[in-house]
């Protein structure tokens, strides 16, 4: 009976068993099959190669340069004196065509500095030289043309906002000068920032990437391009990164119209706001992008924007942080109008910006330098001595204008050297007041940054704004 009964009772869960696997889908479930893909999309994707003219390096030949008393010394001098004063250097990698009239997409750096680009075509039988139509060096992306007295095979981009970590994805491009080589993998994750600019926004794919895959197409499942693949961690495996699909379009149209990017710009200085900052504010939660600094004249000036202000929200699109806002605000054109919701005072505020242009602007931004370091009495607040800035003080450290209170020394261990204040340090606001005097600041210390227990300060260090919050024990 009781063998019986398990007997029973195994073939039971066995059912079971079947019945939960299936509702799964697991047991109808297999691999993909990319033959169908690779072969309508690998006739678009090509083979960049690039020759570059470089200078014989002197130190070479210097380091090569036998001794005197070397017994072969006539011969090696000769030698090394008809080595060429100039010598070609060949690089290859990918890219994939995007019309049928021959304009290409690679990576900035697999032409950058190139004296000559040919693009070799599936099966290695016809090559054409490519004219360079723009570049942009920020998001790594260059528009090339051919032509081919032809129509062209080429791809499509798809939507990368919508691309999901796990979804099957497959490489084409030219690793190590091995011709239209297939891997697939998966989406790893998104938004990464890896360091390489200011619009960091990679697509993380397990797809082997390899160099010479540089500029070649990353496709969905339905052959459309969503990303171009353009870095690899070199000490990994199965980590590779591809500019999104969303951010290459608008770029590329640039290029193909203008010749170059065209960003918006605010004509502001910012940083993230953690959670100290945040307190400091009396926002609920960390959030948008702290305004450390507004350039005079620009955008941001005209429409009202302060220092102390942070910025919500664009077009009603929620800001994650400094880098979020960058990216957005540069995927506007120049002479656009857009609505900035504001952290003001407490209060929320929506401004209109019309934009500028980012790659005029930036080279308004200055650098200042404090002469030197001099010894001035002060007054000491949480570790710091201070000073207010007088016409002395701003000639002895370079100091365009006569506000604020000038940080002369911090003390090791203090509160204002664990926060990261320095000597040099100009602070010009606390917790979003102005500070004229070091009366000004203790009283803000001890009412206002007493009560909340945290002090923000706006600082000038070498002439540029930033925040720093010092957390009050």
């Amino acid at each position: 009976m009781n063998r019986y009964l398990k007997s029973t009772m195994m073939v039971i869960f066995l059912f079971v068993s079947f019945l939960t696997y299936r509702s799964y889908g697991f047991l109808d479930s297999k691999l993909p099959d990319f033959t169908k893909l690779v072969e309508k999309a690998s006739p678009a994707v090509v083979n960049i190669s690039t020759v570059k003219v470089v200078e014989t390096s002197e130190r070479l030949k210097r380091f090569f340069r036998p001794f005197k008393e070397f017994p072969f010394d006539d011969f090696f001098k000769k030698f090394f004196e008809e080595l060429p004063q100039k010598q070609k250097e060949h690089a290859l990698g990918s890219g994939f065509i995007i019309s049928k009239d021959g304009y290409i997409v690679t990576n900035y750096h697999v032409i950058a500095k190139a004296d000559q680009i040919k693009v070799i075509l599936e099966g290695g039988k016809e090559s054409y030289p490519a004219k360079v139509i723009g570049t942009d060096p920020e998001t790594d992306l260059a528009l090339l043309k051919i032509d081919a007295k032809r129509s062209l095979p080429y791809l499509t981009f798809g939507d990368s906002d919508k691309v999901k970590p796990g979804e099957w994805v497959i490489a084409i491009g030219n690793p190590f000068g091995l011709d239209h080589t297939v891997t697939a993998g998966i989406i790893s994750a998104k938004g990464r920032v890896i360091g390489a600019g200011p619009y960091d926004n990679f697509i993380q794919t397990d797809a082997s990437i390899n160099p010479g895959n540089s500029g070649g197409p990353l496709l969905n499942m339905k052959g459309e391009v969503i990303g171009i693949n353009t870095a690899i961690v070199a000490t990994g495996q199965g980590i590779g990164f591809a500019i999104p699909s969303n951010m290459a379009k608008k770029v590329i149209e640039q290029l193909k119209k203008y010749g170059k990017p065209k960003r918006g710009w605010l004509g502001v200085t910012i940083q993230d706001v953690d959670t100290k900052t945040a307190k400091a504010l009396g926002l609920s939660k960390p959030a948008g992008a702290l305004v450390a600094s507004v350039i005079k004249g620009d955008p941001a000036d005209k429409a009202g924007i302060k220092a102390g202000d942070v910025i919500l929200a664009v077009n009603d699109k929620p800001i994650k942080n400094s880098r979020d806002l960058t990216r957005k605000i540069g995927s506007f054109a120049p002479g656009e109008k857009v609505k900035i919701t504001l952290w003001h005072r407490g209060k929320i505020k929506n401004v209109w910006v019309v934009l500028g242009e980012r790659a005029v602007s930036i080279s308004r931004l200055k650098k200042i330098q404090p002469k030197k370091e001099f010894y001035l009495s002060g007054d000491w607040i949480l570790g710091m001595k201070l000073k207010k800035v007088t016409p002395k003080v701003a000639q002895e450290y370079g100091l365009e204008k006569i506000e604020g209170l000038i940080v002369l020394e911090v003390k090791e261990g203090s509160s204002a050297y664990y926060y990261d204040i320095r000597p040099g340090d100009v602070i010009l606001q606390a917790n979003g007041n102005p500070v004229n005097s070091v009366e000004d600041l203790k009283e803000i210390v001890k009412k206002d940054a007493s009560k909340k227990g945290v002090l923000l300060l706006l600082i000038n260090r070498r002439g540029h704004n930033l925040f720093r919050t010092i957390v009050l024990k």
